[in-house]
């Protein structure tokens, strides 16, 4: 109860940074739309040239691959930019600054090279992740979501490590797993609360919408459309934010670990409160 106690906090502290710079929404949601045009863009000349139907039926050749791992990278190329652009406006604003839109692309930008590198390797664990467990039975499945989790958790501060230190994908990587060992180690897959807080939220925005579906279905085809709607939307307002406080406490976390230091916003004791006191190495 006193971790969840904490991450609540957590959560609480990042809505007030997101509330002073509201345009950090942006980031994460132009990773939405492009990540939309990127699929589309890659699954019309598919369904086209009749790979799509070979790939349902089981068919794969070198070329399939090829592209499913082009669009991977495409995808995770995107969502670490996007990633990076609001942890880098995150920072602006825990030191004290007034962070813009131009100050996340432009710090994101400044690490192209590193982003889509990384974004190499995390497309390449995922799809062989995704290939052995299509392979195995529920154990394997169980295993490599074992493996899967701790890759999370080792990539964690990667997004803000590129954007401070400047180093590359592999560094970071092993950057990011040593400040979050160092820190806190296994006590960190427990405390994530701003991902219990929005979860219960949409959880409610669904139930809420069923109930009202419910009540005006018999009444009004087009209130009932409205209903369907007005879910979809709040349920995606609702992972956008959740969307971002993650990215700002990414930001807060990595300042923490690496300097010792909470900001106004976000104070050290809410950290160690909701991860547990800092351990030595």
């Amino acid at each position: 109860m006193g971790r969840f106690i904490g991450g609540v906090a957590m959560a609480r502290a990042s809505w007030r940074v997101l509330r002073a710079d509201r345009e950090l929404l942006i980031f994460p949601a132009a990773s939405f739309l492009i990540t939309i045009l990127v699929s589309i863009g890659f699954l019309v000349p598919f369904w086209a040239s009749g790979h799509l139907a070979d790939l349902e039926a089981g068919q794969i050749d070198p070329v399939m691959i090829v592209v499913g791992f082009l669009y991977y990278l495409t995808v995770y190329t995107v969502v670490i930019f996007c990633n990076v652009a609001v942890v880098a406006g995150a920072l602006i604003r825990l030191e004290g600054g007034d962070a813009t839109i131009g100050d996340g692309f432009g710090a994101a930008f400044d690490r192209l090279p590193a982003i889509i590198g990384y974004a190499a390797i995390a497309a390449t664990v995922g799809i062989l992740l995704r290939s052995i467990a299509e392979r195995t039975g529920l154990l394997g499945r169980l295993v490599l979501g074992g493996l899967g989790i701790a890759w999370s958790l080792a990539t964690f501060l990667v997004a803000p490590v590129l954007v401070v230190e400047g180093v590359g994908p592999l560094r970071a990587i092993v950057r990011s797993s040593s400040l979050l060992r160092t820190t806190w180690g296994e006590q960190v897959a427990g405390n994530f609360g701003i991902g219990l807080v929005f979860g219960l939220l949409s959880v409610l925005a669904l139930v809420a919408g069923v109930a009202a579906y419910v009540v005006v279905v018999d009444i009004s085809d087009y209130a009932a459309a409205m209903v369907v709607i007005a879910v979809i939307v709040v349920i995606a307002a609702l992972a956008l934010m959740s969307t971002t406080l993650q990215a700002i406490l990414t930001a807060s976390v990595y300042r923490y670990a690496a300097t010792g230091e909470g900001s106004g916003m976000f104070p050290a004791a809410v950290i160690q409160d909701a991860f547990g006191s800092p351990r030595d190495s």
